[in-house]
């Protein structure tokens, strides 16, 4: 009789519709989106990971769901960094891939992605890293692994034979035994890296269109990709329905990659009048990355660089101070992305100052690291805005950030995807 009433009891159990995981979130002043207005006193519910609803005022919770009292904060959208490399950390970069394994890319993305998601930023485009590293993460953090942003995920950039991206800097048969199998020349073999990238994972196509500062050349900043070749890296993504980004330094670089139909240019440092023009024309985004050249900055006369790259940090380093201005006042569209990596993860929003110092309003800054970077990854009916339908990416802060982005320098607590991350 017992083991009848059991069986009954499970079979009832198994019947019954599982609980939805709700949470109702009471904000003492609410921003919906950069565009708007802030709102007062306001009540989230976000089910199963996604907004609901959002009311003015502090509505009871059903039965069952989680209260979270943010009464004494403001709740805003989760931020966008465009631009980051989790599993590297700053300094001694060329080196690290022919004494650390693989695996240990994962550990330290482990690391910085929390890091990352602390600082307020619960989405991410990861700008380039080891064959899976970033996959593994990208797989870690959407089902809960480990705690982190969304992950938009590029893997191994293309890059030139022995350009930037490429390993150099070592004996010829160490660069070969390290060789990503991601470097391409001419249009056809370029075009089966990019399908290659796509077979194997890739969210968005990463190219190293130009020369680099980090790298170990002192060849200058212009372009190191064909047109023809670039352009065929475009074709062949977007037949796959995937955008390219494109690392780019020199203003001819970045006019070609423009031209090309590459979809963001990643630093952007010398650009000039007619690159920006051709930006315009193609409705390519500057992705500036003003952190990084802050954070190869500090390091300097430390042995942390070769001196062939602590030549190249001098030599940017200036022009690095105005360029994102120019292109402000040029009309180019701008998002938000930091290279974070290059300067310790966690300080991402250490970027809203530097924008705001070449021209860029506190409004504008707080819209780039959300709505306009949304756009750029697809996502702008998915995360960017707290509205129903979209994901609960939220954050809390002290004071309004359309008014003044150093509050968000400061974030007291955090979701993504409707998971408090503590």
């Amino acid at each position: 009789m017992k083991i009848a009433a059991f069986i009954a009891l499970a079979g009832a159990m198994c019947a019954a519709p599982a609980l939805a995981d709700t949470t109702v979130i009471h904000a003492g002043a609410l921003v919906i989106d950069a565009e708007s207005q802030p709102r007062g006193p306001s009540t989230i519910t976000v089910t199963d990971g996604k907004i609901v609803s959002v009311a003015d005022g502090f509505t009871a919770a059903p039965a069952q769901a989680v209260t979270v009292d943010l009464k004494d904060k403001t709740v805003v959208p989760g931020m966008v960094d465009l631009h980051v490399h989790l599993t590297g950390d700053p300094g001694g970069d060329f080196w690290k891939g022919a004494v650390e394994p693989d695996e240990w890319d994962v550990v330290v993305g482990a690391k910085n992605a929390r890091l990352t998601a602390l600082a307020g930023f619960t989405t991410v485009r990861e700008a380039g890293s080891g064959p899976a590293s970033a996959f593994s993460l990208r797989r870690g953090t959407a089902e809960g692994f480990i705690d982190g942003p969304r992950i938009v995920a590029a893997g191994p950039s293309l890059a030139i034979v022995g350009g930037h991206g490429d390993v150099s800097g070592f004996r010829p048969e160490v660069n070969e035994l390290l060789d990503s199998g991601f470097t391409c020349t001419g249009a056809v073999e370029c075009a089966e890296k990019v399908r290659l990238a796509s077979q194997n994972g890739a969210d968005i196509i990463k190219i190293t269109a130009t020369g680099g500062v980090l790298s170990q050349q002192g060849r200058g900043l212009e372009a190191h990709f064909t047109s023809a070749e670039m352009k065929s890296i475009a074709d062949t993504a977007h037949s796959l329905g995937l955008k390219v980004m494109a690392h780019a330094h020199g203003a001819r670089g970045i006019e070609a990659a423009a031209r090309a139909g590459i979809d963001s240019i990643e630093h952007g440092t010398y650009l000039d009048e007619a690159a920006a023009r051709a930006m315009k024309d193609n409705g390519t985004v500057l992705v500036p990355t003003l952190m990084a050249f802050k954070g190869v900055t500090e390091r300097l006369g430390q042995g942390v660089y070769t001196p062939v790259v602590e030549d190249k940090i001098l030599d940017v380093a200036e022009t690095a101070r105005v360029f994102m201005g120019k292109a402000l006042r040029w009309g180019v569209p701008i998002a938000f992305g930091t290279d974070a990596g290059v300067f310790g993860h966690g300080r991402n929003a250490g970027e809203f100052a530097l924008m705001v110092e070449q021209g860029m309003s506190h409004r504008d800054a707080f819209a780039a690291a959300t709505t306009h970077a949304a756009r750029v990854l697809g996502l702008e009916n998915e995360i960017g805005r707290i509205a129903p339908g979209y994901s609960a990416d939220l954050i809390a802060v002290e004071a309004n950030p359309l008014d003044d982005t150093s509050t968000l320098e400061n974030v007291d607590w955090v979701m993504v995807r409707g998971r408090v991350i503590d």
